[in-house]
């Protein structure tokens, strides 16, 4: 295409943009008062808030100074900004609890880039997990550093990618067995989905706390972190199994057949045909639930482990910064929304990237 062919195209994608977008918003009667009454209350919103963020807001200063404007304490915010991110880690060694941060999401990182979809991206998982646990425990560098201090950004992350990443492959074997046409294996599979999935995550949390420390034989003491991520990557698991499901289900018969037809047994069937059709077919549904586990997160403070969102709380507790919970939970929403929004704008580039792979 030249470029005077492409200086075409480009204007005639944007009138077409620009004509959609105005189609949703004045296409009918019902979408024109629906944008005018939400314009409505973005004017409304909007000025004040902006106003209390950012005209009126004290950038620096003690909690006095703070006091005496009527906007936002952003210095509260620099002065709690580590303990926001690391609750009681050790502020000598948060070096550590960082550099597991940055471990982590390197990780997610290169697993969300398909040229890295090789073997040894399954090797690099277990080696960057066990590496960050023993960063943050302090087994390898010490002095060691009790869960009980770990906390904040690096506490989400970890729960987050340790449990998501575990609960997929179950996930996926308990979607294939719920299909299964061996009718016993079906119905312990349907019978332990809709049971995780009729419980709710906090009573999930509980059970971890509670009951799984009297079901261990011996009377051992597992870190509650540990239970913690045991029964949450159970319970979520469930859910992701009822997405790839519907993913498998989508598959035609046709290439069941198919791999019959070229002598193909079950398993080099499922992973090499069905499954990375019906994986890609649900990018979507795993995005939406990976966003959703994130910020399910948060419901670990009920068990007394310091995420983000309780760390951010337990920061306007402080004496000296007493009442500041509005900053405190706008700071941890910020942080929330990156990740959130750049995983949902991944899943929009890995759909378009799947489709251009498709035609190539």
């Amino acid at each position: 295409m030249s470029i005077a062919d492409t200086l075409v195209v480009l204007p005639g994608r944007a009138s077409a943009r620009l004509a959609t977008m105005r189609q949703g918003l004045f296409g009918s009667l019902g979408n024109t008062l629906i944008t005018i009454a939400t314009s409505a209350l973005l004017l409304w919103i909007v000025p004040p808030l902006f106003r209390w963020a950012v005209l009126d807001a004290t950038w620096s200063g003690t909690a006095q100074d703070c006091a005496a404007g009527e906007g936002a304490c952003w210095g509260f915010v620099a002065a709690k900004f580590r303990f926001i991110l690391f609750a009681f880690y050790p502020p000598e060694l948060q070096w550590r609890p960082l550099l597991v941060m940055v471990l982590l999401v390197m990780l997610l990182v290169v697993t969300a880039q398909p040229r890295f979809w090789r073997r040894e991206l399954f090797v690099a998982w277990p080696v960057v997990i066990a590496a960050s646990w023993l960063l943050m425990a302090g087994t390898l560098t010490p002095p060691t550093v009790p869960t009980n201090a770990w906390g904040g950004l690096p506490v989400t992350l970890f729960v987050w990618t340790v449990c998501f990443g575990l609960a997929t492959p179950i996930a996926i074997l308990l979607a294939l067995a719920r299909r299964s046409k061996m009718g016993g294996l079906r119905w312990v599979a349907v019978a332990f989905i809709e049971l995780m999935r009729g419980t709710p995550m906090v009573a999930i949390l509980y059970v971890a706390m509670l009951i799984l420390p009297m079901a261990i034989p011996g009377g051992q003491l597992i870190d509650k972190n540990i239970r913690a991520m045991i029964m949450i990557t159970l319970f979520w698991s469930a859910y992701v199994a009822e997405v790839v499901r519907a993913g498998l289900q989508a598959i035609h018969d046709g290439q069941y057949e198919a791999a019959t037809a070229l002598g193909l047994g079950y398993w080099r069937t499922m992973l090499l045909i069905v499954l990375p059709q019906a994986l890609r077919i649900v990018i979507p549904g795993m995005v939406n639930l990976a966003i959703g586990f994130l910020l399910a997160t948060s419901l670990l403070a009920v068990i007394g482990i310091f995420d983000l969102l309780n760390a951010a709380r337990a920061s306007a507790t402080d004496p000296q910064w007493l009442g500041f919970y509005n900053e405190a939970y706008v700071f941890a929403a910020a942080i929330y929304f990156v990740f959130c929004f750049g995983g949902s704008r991944y899943s929009l580039w890995l759909e378009r990237y799947l489709k251009r792979s498709d035609r190539r």
